[in-house]
């Protein structure tokens, strides 16, 4: 089966987010993408609560965040990498 026939499931959009959220997929990526979000309440509000955590990470200034806070979530990312 192609890939743009394929079925994405759960495990492959939270894969994929940052990429959708990017706009950087390919148009029938993004189509599968988008019908997963559409069939599947629980990856659509996923995708709604990445998209609030970008926006609100954004109005963010790294003066406003304190520098403990900073070291450690620079850490934690680091080691996820």
């Amino acid at each position: 089966m192609k890939e743009s026939q394929r079925t994405m499931d759960c495990q492959e959009l939270v894969e994929l987010v940052t990429v959708y959220l990017e706009d950087a997929f390919a148009a029938q990526a993004k189509a599968r993408f988008e019908t997963h979000v559409g069939e599947c309440g629980g990856c659509a509000h996923y995708v709604d609560q990445m998209k609030q955590t970008v926006h609100t990470l954004g109005e963010l200034s790294i003066e406003e965040l304190d520098p403990a806070l900073r070291d450690r979530i620079l850490t934690d990312f680091r080691r996820r990498s």
